[in-house]
């Protein structure tokens, strides 16, 4: 079930979004998860109504995170992967109108699993959202937004 996340939620989804991480973004040492780990508490503990929770059995076990037009983030607790959940918070996003996303150019299977959704790639930024070392790759669905 997909439902808006609550600040009460946060440590959760926190957790989550660590496991994903340290599954999937092998290009961040333990000591830049843990600095951005900061951040990412503090969004989630914010009460963003752009924020929205996967649940399965009581449990949030995924978010989405939306901003205007743009999938924001997206997390999948690794023992849900390749479990459809992924797919049906891109399907929400895109139903609530987002059409672009970025995408860390080191994290491959990001990118296949957008690719086979439909995006494409429109470009490329140096680093990441909060100006880190991390290239990202900059996708949209249907017609370049740019």
């Amino acid at each position: 079930m997909i439902r808006p996340a609550t600040p009460a939620d946060a440590p959760a989804l926190t957790a989550v979004w660590r496991r994903a991480v340290q599954a999937t973004h092998h290009f961040l040492t333990p000591e830049a998860i843990d600095a951005i780990e900061v951040d990412v508490s503090a969004w989630l503990n914010s009460g963003d109504p752009n924020l929205w929770a996967y649940e399965r059995d009581g449990a949030p076990i995924a978010f989405l995170g939306l901003n205007d037009d743009e999938l924001a983030a997206l997390f999948v607790d690794p023992g849900q992967h390749r479990s459809g959940v992924g797919r049906s918070l891109v399907a929400h996003a895109l139903a609530r109108g987002a059409r672009r996303l970025s995408v860390n150019e080191d994290n491959p299977g990001a990118r296949a699993f957008y690719e086979r959704l439909g995006f494409h790639d429109v470009g490329r930024a140096e680093t990441d959202d909060a100006g880190g070392p991390y290239p990202l790759i900059l996708m949209a669905i249907g017609a370049d937004p740019a």
